[in-house]
Protein backbone atom coordinates (compact mmCIF):
# COMPACT_ATOMS: atom_id res chain seq x y z
CA UNK A 1 0.00 0.00 0.00
CA UNK A 2 1.38 3.27 -1.13
CA UNK A 3 1.81 6.24 1.28
CA UNK A 4 -0.87 8.03 -0.51
CA UNK A 5 -3.43 5.64 -0.15
CA UNK A 6 -2.65 4.81 3.61
CA UNK A 7 -3.33 8.96 4.31
CA UNK A 8 -6.43 8.46 2.45
CA UNK A 9 -8.06 5.71 4.69
CA UNK A 10 -6.92 7.60 7.73
CA UNK A 11 -8.83 11.13 6.35
CA UNK A 12 -11.73 8.51 6.03
CA UNK A 13 -11.48 6.98 9.14
CA UNK A 14 -11.49 10.20 11.24
CA UNK A 15 -13.89 12.22 9.27
CA UNK A 16 -16.42 8.81 9.81
CA UNK A 17 -15.74 8.98 13.81
CA UNK A 18 -16.47 12.60 14.06
CA UNK A 19 -19.54 11.77 12.37
CA UNK A 20 -20.45 8.87 14.59
CA UNK A 21 -19.26 11.35 18.02
CA UNK A 22 -21.67 14.51 16.74
CA UNK A 23 -25.19 11.77 15.82
CA UNK A 24 -24.25 10.52 19.53
CA UNK A 25 -24.29 13.89 20.89
CA UNK A 26 -27.60 15.15 19.17
CA UNK A 27 -29.47 12.15 20.44
CA UNK A 28 -28.40 12.53 24.06
CA UNK A 29 -29.49 16.43 23.63
CA UNK A 30 -32.83 15.07 22.29
CA UNK A 31 -33.35 12.57 25.14
CA UNK A 32 -32.56 14.99 27.81
CA UNK A 33 -34.56 17.82 26.17
CA UNK A 34 -37.42 15.09 26.30
CA UNK A 35 -36.99 14.27 29.39
CA UNK A 36 -37.23 17.92 30.91
CA UNK A 37 -40.39 18.14 29.29
CA UNK A 38 -41.75 15.46 30.72
CA UNK A 39 -40.68 16.35 34.39
CA UNK A 40 -42.57 20.07 33.61
CA UNK A 41 -46.22 18.28 32.91
CA UNK A 42 -45.40 15.68 35.71
CA UNK A 43 -45.20 19.19 38.04
CA UNK A 44 -48.44 20.08 37.24
CA UNK A 45 -50.19 16.79 37.74
CA UNK A 46 -51.98 17.50 40.77
CA UNK A 47 -53.52 20.73 40.12
CA UNK A 48 -57.14 21.45 39.31
CA UNK A 49 -58.67 22.71 36.78
CA UNK A 50 -60.31 26.31 37.44
CA UNK A 51 -64.20 26.66 36.43
CA UNK A 52 -65.98 29.86 36.08
CA UNK A 53 -69.17 29.48 37.91
CA UNK A 54 -73.24 30.17 36.73
CA UNK A 55 -73.84 33.54 37.15
CA UNK A 56 -76.36 34.49 40.08
CA UNK A 57 -77.41 37.69 40.73
CA UNK A 58 -76.59 39.70 43.86
CA UNK A 59 -79.59 41.64 44.69
CA UNK A 60 -78.57 44.85 46.49
CA UNK A 61 -80.69 48.21 46.76
CA UNK A 62 -78.04 50.20 44.84
CA UNK A 63 -78.64 47.73 41.81
CA UNK A 64 -82.22 47.74 41.68
CA UNK A 65 -82.69 50.85 42.61
CA UNK A 66 -80.29 51.56 38.93
CA UNK A 67 -82.58 48.63 37.10
CA UNK A 68 -85.63 50.28 38.00
CA UNK A 69 -84.51 54.06 37.35
CA UNK A 70 -82.49 53.96 34.58
CA UNK A 71 -85.19 54.12 31.73
CA UNK A 72 -86.67 57.55 33.46
CA UNK A 73 -82.79 58.93 32.53
CA UNK A 74 -82.60 60.28 29.48
CA UNK A 75 -79.04 62.13 27.64
CA UNK A 76 -79.12 65.36 26.33
CA UNK A 77 -77.94 66.74 23.50
CA UNK A 78 -77.43 70.40 22.28
CA UNK A 79 -76.46 72.19 19.08
CA UNK A 80 -75.57 76.22 19.40
CA UNK A 81 -75.08 78.20 16.45
CA UNK A 82 -72.35 80.58 17.34
CA UNK A 83 -74.32 84.01 17.26
CA UNK A 84 -72.48 87.58 16.15
CA UNK A 85 -71.44 89.92 18.94
CA UNK A 86 -72.55 89.85 21.85
CA UNK A 87 -70.53 86.78 21.60
CA UNK A 88 -72.82 84.17 23.56
CA UNK A 89 -72.48 83.79 27.17
CA UNK A 90 -73.65 81.61 30.08
CA UNK A 91 -76.14 82.43 32.32
CA UNK A 92 -74.08 83.97 35.23
CA UNK A 93 -73.96 85.53 38.41
CA UNK A 94 -73.55 89.21 38.46
CA UNK A 95 -71.42 91.35 41.18
CA UNK A 96 -75.02 93.85 41.72
CA UNK A 97 -76.79 95.22 44.54
CA UNK A 98 -79.01 92.57 45.92
CA UNK A 99 -82.78 92.75 45.47
CA UNK A 100 -84.95 91.04 48.31
CA UNK A 101 -82.22 89.59 50.46
CA UNK A 102 -79.65 88.00 47.34
CA UNK A 103 -76.63 85.96 48.90
CA UNK A 104 -73.45 85.82 47.88
CA UNK A 105 -72.76 82.55 46.00
CA UNK A 106 -69.08 81.47 46.80
CA UNK A 107 -66.21 81.09 43.72
CA UNK A 108 -65.87 77.72 44.13
CA UNK A 109 -69.29 77.54 42.83
CA UNK A 110 -69.69 75.77 39.39
CA UNK A 111 -72.48 74.56 37.00
CA UNK A 112 -71.52 71.31 35.54
CA UNK A 113 -73.17 71.10 31.93
CA UNK A 114 -70.28 69.49 29.31
CA UNK A 115 -70.98 72.15 26.64
CA UNK A 116 -69.90 74.98 24.85
CA UNK A 117 -70.18 77.82 27.43
CA UNK A 118 -67.42 79.13 29.71
CA UNK A 119 -64.18 81.52 28.12
CA UNK A 120 -64.55 81.02 24.61
CA UNK A 121 -62.26 82.63 22.22
CA UNK A 122 -64.01 85.20 20.44
CA UNK A 123 -63.57 84.20 16.95
CA UNK A 124 -65.83 82.48 14.44
CA UNK A 125 -66.73 79.33 14.98
CA UNK A 126 -68.52 75.89 13.54
CA UNK A 127 -71.48 74.58 15.67
CA UNK A 128 -70.58 73.18 18.40
CA UNK A 129 -72.65 70.60 20.97
CA UNK A 130 -72.90 70.36 24.41
CA UNK A 131 -74.67 67.47 26.43
CA UNK A 132 -76.54 67.45 29.85
CA UNK A 133 -78.87 64.80 32.12
CA UNK A 134 -82.89 65.01 32.36
CA UNK A 135 -85.15 63.23 34.24
CA UNK A 136 -88.73 61.93 32.84
CA UNK A 137 -91.68 63.09 35.51
CA UNK A 138 -94.45 62.26 33.30
CA UNK A 139 -94.87 59.20 31.17
CA UNK A 140 -96.05 61.74 28.19
CA UNK A 141 -92.93 62.42 27.74
CA UNK A 142 -92.35 65.67 29.99
CA UNK A 143 -88.46 65.83 31.38
CA UNK A 144 -86.70 68.16 33.79
CA UNK A 145 -83.56 69.20 33.45
CA UNK A 146 -81.07 72.60 34.02
CA UNK A 147 -82.07 75.62 32.14
CA UNK A 148 -78.39 76.13 31.55
CA UNK A 149 -78.22 72.99 29.69
CA UNK A 150 -80.72 74.07 27.39
CA UNK A 151 -79.84 77.97 27.63
CA UNK A 152 -79.70 79.55 24.40
CA UNK A 153 -79.68 75.94 22.65
CA UNK A 154 -80.48 76.07 18.69
CA UNK A 155 -81.72 72.36 18.56
CA UNK A 156 -82.34 70.33 21.47
CA UNK A 157 -81.87 66.09 21.35
CA UNK A 158 -82.75 63.31 24.06
CA UNK A 159 -81.70 59.88 23.84
CA UNK A 160 -83.62 57.41 25.91
CA UNK A 161 -81.88 54.57 27.81
CA UNK A 162 -81.34 51.55 25.42
CA UNK A 163 -82.62 53.44 22.50
CA UNK A 164 -80.21 54.63 20.01
CA UNK A 165 -82.70 57.35 18.69
CA UNK A 166 -82.15 61.14 18.71
CA UNK A 167 -86.08 62.62 19.32
CA UNK A 168 -86.14 66.53 18.85
CA UNK A 169 -87.18 68.09 22.26
CA UNK A 170 -89.37 71.21 22.53
CA UNK A 171 -88.62 73.83 25.35
CA UNK A 172 -91.59 74.10 27.22
CA UNK A 173 -90.18 76.51 29.55
CA UNK A 174 -87.28 77.77 31.72
CA UNK A 175 -86.94 79.42 35.27
CA UNK A 176 -83.54 80.98 35.18
CA UNK A 177 -83.73 82.11 38.80
CA UNK A 178 -83.86 78.18 39.82
CA UNK A 179 -82.10 76.87 36.69
CA UNK A 180 -84.77 74.96 35.77
CA UNK A 181 -85.97 74.11 32.44
CA UNK A 182 -88.85 71.65 31.17
CA UNK A 183 -88.91 70.32 27.83
CA UNK A 184 -90.77 67.77 25.85
CA UNK A 185 -90.69 64.54 23.26
CA UNK A 186 -92.94 62.51 21.74
CA UNK A 187 -91.92 59.60 21.73
CA UNK A 188 -93.93 56.91 19.83
CA UNK A 189 -95.08 54.52 23.31
CA UNK A 190 -95.39 55.83 26.66
CA UNK A 191 -92.59 56.33 29.06
CA UNK A 192 -91.04 55.61 32.16
CA UNK A 193 -91.56 58.29 34.64
CA UNK A 194 -89.52 58.52 37.70
CA UNK A 195 -91.28 58.19 40.86
CA UNK A 196 -91.26 61.96 43.07
CA UNK A 197 -90.16 62.03 47.15
CA UNK A 198 -90.11 64.46 49.47
CA UNK A 199 -86.98 66.45 49.93
CA UNK A 200 -88.01 67.82 53.24
CA UNK A 201 -87.98 64.32 54.73
CA UNK A 202 -84.57 64.44 53.81
CA UNK A 203 -82.11 64.13 56.74
CA UNK A 204 -77.96 64.93 56.62
CA UNK A 205 -76.35 61.38 56.21
CA UNK A 206 -79.10 59.64 53.82
CA UNK A 207 -78.39 57.73 51.29
CA UNK A 208 -77.80 59.57 48.05
CA UNK A 209 -77.62 57.75 44.32
CA UNK A 210 -77.60 60.63 41.39
CA UNK A 211 -77.49 58.90 37.47
CA UNK A 212 -76.56 60.65 34.41
CA UNK A 213 -74.38 61.04 32.08
CA UNK A 214 -70.90 62.52 33.07
CA UNK A 215 -68.39 63.29 30.26
CA UNK A 216 -71.33 61.99 27.88
CA UNK A 217 -71.29 58.63 29.66
CA UNK A 218 -74.63 57.62 29.56
CA UNK A 219 -76.63 56.09 32.74
CA UNK A 220 -73.86 56.18 34.66
CA UNK A 221 -74.77 55.52 38.10
CA UNK A 222 -73.09 56.76 42.01
CA UNK A 223 -73.58 57.15 45.47
CA UNK A 224 -72.96 58.69 48.14
CA UNK A 225 -74.73 60.70 51.15
CA UNK A 226 -76.66 64.12 52.07
CA UNK A 227 -73.84 66.19 53.73
CA UNK A 228 -75.26 68.93 54.51
CA UNK A 229 -79.04 70.77 53.21
CA UNK A 230 -80.45 74.77 52.96
CA UNK A 231 -76.70 75.60 51.20
CA UNK A 232 -77.73 78.95 49.76
CA UNK A 233 -76.39 80.36 46.42
CA UNK A 234 -79.29 82.78 45.58
CA UNK A 235 -82.68 84.01 46.79
CA UNK A 236 -84.46 80.69 45.47
CA UNK A 237 -81.78 78.26 45.53
CA UNK A 238 -80.84 76.49 48.44
CA UNK A 239 -79.57 73.22 47.81
CA UNK A 240 -78.90 69.52 49.28
CA UNK A 241 -75.17 68.67 49.13
CA UNK A 242 -74.09 65.33 48.25
CA UNK A 243 -70.98 63.47 48.14
CA UNK A 244 -72.29 61.02 45.46
CA UNK A 245 -69.91 62.01 42.57
CA UNK A 246 -71.20 63.84 39.83
CA UNK A 247 -68.88 65.63 36.72
CA UNK A 248 -69.48 67.60 33.72
CA UNK A 249 -72.80 66.24 31.98
CA UNK A 250 -74.43 65.23 35.14
CA UNK A 251 -76.41 68.43 35.10
CA UNK A 252 -80.05 67.99 35.08
CA UNK A 253 -80.15 64.69 36.51
CA UNK A 254 -81.80 63.27 39.43
CA UNK A 255 -80.76 62.85 42.93
CA UNK A 256 -82.57 59.69 44.49
CA UNK A 257 -82.78 58.60 47.72
CA UNK A 258 -82.34 54.71 48.54
CA UNK A 259 -86.21 54.06 47.81
CA UNK A 260 -85.61 55.22 44.63
CA UNK A 261 -87.45 58.52 44.58
CA UNK A 262 -86.48 61.33 43.19
CA UNK A 263 -85.47 64.40 45.91
CA UNK A 264 -83.22 66.81 43.95
CA UNK A 265 -81.87 67.67 40.17
CA UNK A 266 -78.04 67.90 40.23
CA UNK A 267 -77.58 71.29 39.25
CA UNK A 268 -73.62 72.25 40.61
CA UNK A 269 -70.51 71.34 42.02
CA UNK A 270 -67.80 73.07 44.32
CA UNK A 271 -64.13 72.84 42.67
CA UNK A 272 -61.16 73.90 42.00
CA UNK A 273 -60.83 72.11 38.52
CA UNK A 274 -64.24 71.62 37.26
CA UNK A 275 -64.51 67.71 38.10
CA UNK A 276 -65.47 65.67 40.97
CA UNK A 277 -64.08 67.07 43.93
CA UNK A 278 -67.08 65.46 46.45
CA UNK A 279 -68.88 68.27 46.58
CA UNK A 280 -72.16 68.05 44.87
CA UNK A 281 -75.37 70.33 44.94
CA UNK A 282 -78.77 69.28 43.79
CA UNK A 283 -82.25 71.59 43.89
CA UNK A 284 -84.93 70.10 46.26
CA UNK A 285 -87.08 68.23 44.33
CA UNK A 286 -90.04 70.10 46.11
CA UNK A 287 -88.77 73.27 44.80
CA UNK A 288 -88.93 71.82 41.58
CA UNK A 289 -92.13 70.56 41.76
CA UNK A 290 -93.45 74.30 42.31
CA UNK A 291 -91.41 75.42 39.01
CA UNK A 292 -92.37 72.53 37.43
CA UNK A 293 -96.08 72.69 37.88
CA UNK A 294 -96.17 76.86 37.07
CA UNK A 295 -94.24 76.10 33.92
CA UNK A 296 -96.46 73.48 32.31
CA UNK A 297 -99.95 75.89 33.14
CA UNK A 298 -98.28 79.17 31.88
CA UNK A 299 -95.07 78.28 30.09
CA UNK A 300 -93.09 80.46 32.76
CA UNK A 301 -92.78 80.73 36.32
CA UNK A 302 -94.35 83.52 37.96
CA UNK A 303 -92.88 85.03 41.11
CA UNK A 304 -93.79 88.42 43.34
CA UNK A 305 -92.02 91.22 44.04
CA UNK A 306 -92.33 94.64 45.77
CA UNK A 307 -88.89 96.50 44.84
CA UNK A 308 -86.50 96.86 47.40
CA UNK A 309 -83.09 95.90 47.77
CA UNK A 310 -82.26 94.55 51.11
CA UNK A 311 -78.98 94.87 53.12
CA UNK A 312 -77.37 91.49 53.77
CA UNK A 313 -74.58 92.02 56.24
CA UNK A 314 -76.76 93.12 58.93
CA UNK A 315 -75.71 92.80 63.39
CA UNK A 316 -78.21 92.79 66.29
CA UNK A 317 -76.66 96.28 67.09
CA UNK A 318 -77.55 97.47 63.25
CA UNK A 319 -81.53 96.45 64.34
CA UNK A 320 -81.06 97.89 67.58
CA UNK A 321 -80.25 101.09 66.65
CA UNK A 322 -83.11 101.25 64.29
CA UNK A 323 -85.20 100.55 66.85
CA UNK A 324 -85.93 96.46 66.13
CA UNK A 325 -84.43 93.28 66.98
CA UNK A 326 -84.49 91.54 63.68
CA UNK A 327 -86.09 91.63 60.20
CA UNK A 328 -85.60 92.60 56.48
CA UNK A 329 -83.56 96.07 56.54
CA UNK A 330 -84.36 97.95 53.36
CA UNK A 331 -80.77 98.84 51.74
CA UNK A 332 -82.89 101.09 48.25
CA UNK A 333 -85.96 101.29 47.51
CA UNK A 334 -86.02 100.91 43.45
CA UNK A 335 -88.11 104.00 41.73
CA UNK A 336 -91.43 103.21 40.11
CA UNK A 337 -91.86 99.78 41.99
CA UNK A 338 -94.94 98.82 44.35
CA UNK A 339 -92.53 99.69 46.92
CA UNK A 340 -91.61 102.98 45.70
CA UNK A 341 -95.28 103.67 45.47
CA UNK A 342 -96.11 102.42 48.73
CA UNK A 343 -94.43 104.62 50.12
CA UNK A 344 -91.75 102.80 51.79
CA UNK A 345 -88.10 104.17 52.74
CA UNK A 346 -84.34 103.45 52.87
CA UNK A 347 -83.34 102.28 56.05
CA UNK A 348 -87.28 100.99 57.13
CA UNK A 349 -87.06 97.99 58.79
CA UNK A 350 -90.35 94.90 57.17
CA UNK A 351 -91.03 92.82 60.33
CA UNK A 352 -94.10 91.25 59.25
CA UNK A 353 -96.23 90.49 55.85
CA UNK A 354 -99.77 90.25 56.04
CA UNK A 355 -99.92 89.60 60.29
CA UNK A 356 -96.80 86.76 59.65
CA UNK A 357 -93.72 87.57 61.19
CA UNK A 358 -90.30 88.26 59.04
CA UNK A 359 -87.19 87.62 61.26
CA UNK A 360 -84.96 87.70 57.60
CA UNK A 361 -84.71 88.86 54.48
CA UNK A 362 -85.44 84.86 53.09
CA UNK A 363 -88.41 85.23 54.77
CA UNK A 364 -89.89 88.48 53.02
CA UNK A 365 -88.43 87.38 49.52
CA UNK A 366 -90.26 83.93 50.66
CA UNK A 367 -93.37 85.57 51.39
CA UNK A 368 -93.06 88.38 48.24
CA UNK A 369 -92.63 85.41 45.81
CA UNK A 370 -95.38 83.33 46.80
CA UNK A 371 -97.94 85.89 46.75
CA UNK A 372 -100.26 86.26 43.77
CA UNK A 373 -99.25 89.34 41.38
CA UNK A 374 -101.43 92.12 41.76
CA UNK A 375 -102.69 91.19 44.92
CA UNK A 376 -102.12 93.48 48.31
CA UNK A 377 -100.18 92.71 50.94
CA UNK A 378 -99.81 94.56 54.85
CA UNK A 379 -96.00 94.97 55.64
CA UNK A 380 -95.34 95.81 59.35
CA UNK A 381 -92.68 98.16 59.04
CA UNK A 382 -90.54 100.37 61.65
CA UNK A 383 -89.23 103.54 60.64
CA UNK A 384 -87.23 105.29 62.97
CA UNK A 385 -88.36 103.28 66.10
CA UNK A 386 -91.97 103.43 65.20
CA UNK A 387 -94.51 100.59 64.31
CA UNK A 388 -96.85 101.02 61.17
CA UNK A 389 -97.94 99.52 58.38
CA UNK A 390 -97.59 99.89 55.33
CA UNK A 391 -100.06 98.75 52.14
CA UNK A 392 -98.55 96.87 49.03
CA UNK A 393 -99.21 96.00 46.33
CA UNK A 394 -97.55 93.01 44.68
CA UNK A 395 -95.67 92.78 41.26
CA UNK A 396 -94.27 90.76 38.52
CA UNK A 397 -90.85 90.01 39.44
CA UNK A 398 -89.21 90.18 35.92
CA UNK A 399 -91.27 93.56 35.29
CA UNK A 400 -90.14 94.68 38.97
CA UNK A 401 -86.57 93.67 37.75
CA UNK A 402 -86.68 94.33 34.30
CA UNK A 403 -83.39 95.99 33.81
CA UNK A 404 -81.77 92.99 36.27
CA UNK A 405 -79.75 90.22 34.66
CA UNK A 406 -80.15 88.37 37.48
CA UNK A 407 -83.78 88.21 37.14
CA UNK A 408 -84.40 88.34 33.88
CA UNK A 409 -81.10 87.06 32.14
CA UNK A 410 -77.98 88.88 30.39
CA UNK A 411 -79.92 88.78 26.09
CA UNK A 412 -82.93 90.65 27.99
CA UNK A 413 -80.19 93.28 29.07
CA UNK A 414 -78.85 94.32 26.16
CA UNK A 415 -81.77 95.83 24.03
CA UNK A 416 -82.55 97.78 27.15
CA UNK A 417 -79.21 99.13 27.02
CA UNK A 418 -79.30 99.50 23.43
CA UNK A 419 -82.78 100.69 23.56
CA UNK A 420 -83.36 97.55 21.19
CA UNK A 421 -85.90 94.70 21.36
CA UNK A 422 -85.11 91.11 20.34
CA UNK A 423 -87.90 89.94 18.05
CA UNK A 424 -88.54 86.42 17.22
CA UNK A 425 -87.10 87.05 13.34
CA UNK A 426 -83.42 86.80 14.98
CA UNK A 427 -82.81 89.76 15.09
CA UNK A 428 -81.65 92.50 17.24
CA UNK A 429 -83.18 96.01 16.42
CA UNK A 430 -83.03 99.58 18.38
CA UNK A 431 -85.15 103.18 17.51
CA UNK A 432 -83.33 105.35 15.14
CA UNK A 433 -81.95 108.66 16.10
CA UNK A 434 -82.72 111.68 14.59
CA UNK A 435 -79.70 111.74 12.99
CA UNK A 436 -80.56 109.02 11.15
CA UNK A 437 -83.70 109.87 10.69
CA UNK A 438 -82.64 112.99 8.60
CA UNK A 439 -80.49 110.51 6.89
CA UNK A 440 -82.74 109.02 5.48
CA UNK A 441 -84.56 111.60 3.67
CA UNK A 442 -87.66 113.50 4.66
CA UNK A 443 -90.10 111.20 2.96
CA UNK A 444 -89.24 108.76 5.88
CA UNK A 445 -90.71 109.26 9.25
CA UNK A 446 -90.03 106.07 11.32
CA UNK A 447 -88.24 102.42 11.15
CA UNK A 448 -86.04 100.63 13.09
CA UNK A 449 -82.57 99.23 12.54
CA UNK A 450 -81.26 96.11 12.87
CA UNK A 451 -78.47 95.83 15.00
CA UNK A 452 -77.70 92.13 14.62
CA UNK A 453 -78.84 89.05 12.51
CA UNK A 454 -78.55 85.70 14.08
CA UNK A 455 -76.99 82.85 11.61
CA UNK A 456 -79.13 80.37 10.79
CA UNK A 457 -82.30 82.19 11.74
CA UNK A 458 -85.36 83.27 9.88
CA UNK A 459 -83.72 86.80 8.77
CA UNK A 460 -81.09 85.45 8.24
CA UNK A 461 -82.80 83.06 5.99
CA UNK A 462 -84.50 85.92 3.97
CA UNK A 463 -81.63 88.15 3.56
CA UNK A 464 -81.71 90.64 6.53
CA UNK A 465 -78.96 92.23 7.36
CA UNK A 466 -76.55 94.79 9.72
CA UNK A 467 -77.79 98.27 9.49
CA UNK A 468 -80.73 97.78 7.33
CA UNK A 469 -83.56 100.09 8.39
CA UNK A 470 -87.30 98.12 8.41
CA UNK A 471 -89.90 100.37 7.33
CA UNK A 472 -93.24 98.10 7.34
CA UNK A 473 -93.61 94.41 8.18
CA UNK A 474 -96.56 93.08 5.69
CA UNK A 475 -97.67 96.60 4.68
CA UNK A 476 -97.82 97.70 8.37
CA UNK A 477 -95.70 100.52 9.08
CA UNK A 478 -93.10 100.43 11.95
CA UNK A 479 -91.87 103.27 13.36
CA UNK A 480 -90.75 101.97 16.78
CA UNK A 481 -89.45 98.22 18.35
CA UNK A 482 -93.04 98.73 20.17
CA UNK A 483 -94.49 98.37 16.40
CA UNK A 484 -92.07 95.50 15.79
CA UNK A 485 -93.43 93.90 18.75
CA UNK A 486 -97.29 94.33 18.27
CA UNK A 487 -96.41 93.32 14.81
CA UNK A 488 -94.84 89.88 15.37
CA UNK A 489 -97.17 89.39 18.34
CA UNK A 490 -99.53 88.55 15.68
CA UNK A 491 -97.75 85.91 13.52
CA UNK A 492 -97.62 82.69 14.11
CA UNK A 493 -95.76 79.64 12.36
CA UNK A 494 -96.51 78.67 8.55
CA UNK A 495 -97.49 82.83 8.33
CA UNK A 496 -95.91 85.02 5.28
CA UNK A 497 -93.95 87.81 6.80
CA UNK A 498 -93.43 90.80 4.26
CA UNK A 499 -90.18 93.35 5.28
CA UNK A 500 -89.81 96.74 3.55
CA UNK A 501 -86.45 98.03 4.36
CA UNK A 502 -83.96 100.33 3.15
CA UNK A 503 -80.69 99.34 2.69
CA UNK A 504 -77.29 101.85 2.15
CA UNK A 505 -75.46 101.95 -1.05
CA UNK A 506 -72.66 103.72 -1.21
CA UNK A 507 -71.44 105.92 -3.96
CA UNK A 508 -68.67 107.96 -5.27
CA UNK A 509 -69.32 111.41 -5.04
CA UNK A 510 -67.69 114.04 -7.60
CA UNK A 511 -65.39 115.30 -4.92
CA UNK A 512 -63.76 111.61 -4.57
CA UNK A 513 -65.72 110.99 -0.98
CA UNK A 514 -68.16 108.20 -0.24
CA UNK A 515 -71.56 108.81 0.58
CA UNK A 516 -74.84 106.43 1.59
CA UNK A 517 -78.16 106.37 -0.42
CA UNK A 518 -80.79 104.42 1.05
CA UNK A 519 -82.80 102.46 -1.39
CA UNK A 520 -85.53 99.89 -1.17
CA UNK A 521 -85.78 96.47 -0.80
CA UNK A 522 -88.04 94.05 0.00
CA UNK A 523 -87.68 90.49 1.40
CA UNK A 524 -90.55 87.81 2.94
CA UNK A 525 -90.32 84.11 4.18
CA UNK A 526 -92.71 82.01 5.83
CA UNK A 527 -92.54 82.39 9.66
CA UNK A 528 -91.05 78.94 10.65
CA UNK A 529 -91.82 76.62 13.74
CA UNK A 530 -89.08 76.87 16.35
CA UNK A 531 -90.36 73.91 18.13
Amino acid sequence: MSLLETIRKQKLLSFTLLLFTLSIGILIGTLMHSGVNAAKGQAASDATPLKIPDPVEMSTAFSQLAKRLAPSVVNITTEYIPKQEPAARSPRRQPAQPDEGDQEGFDLFRRFFQGPFGDLPQMPAPRREGTGSGVIVDAKGYILTNNHVVYQADMIKVRLSGDETKYDAKLVGTDRETDLAVIKINAPRSLAAAKIGNSDAVQVGDWAVAIGSPFGLEATVTAGIISAKEREVGEFQHFLQTDAAINPGNSGGPLLNISGEVIGINTAIATYTNGYQGVGFALPINTAVLVYNQIIKTGRMTRGSIGVSLETRTTPDLFRAYGASEGAFVNKVEPDTPADRAGLKEADVIVSMNGKPVKSNNDLITMAAGSPVGSSATLGVIREGKKMDVRVTIGDRTEVWRNDPRVVGERAEEPARSGGTQARFGISVQNLGQAERQALGSAEKGGVKVTRVEPGSFADDIGLEPNDVITSINRQPVNSFDDLRRIQDTLKPGDAVAFRVLRARSSQSRGGNRSSQYGNVYLAGTLPNKE
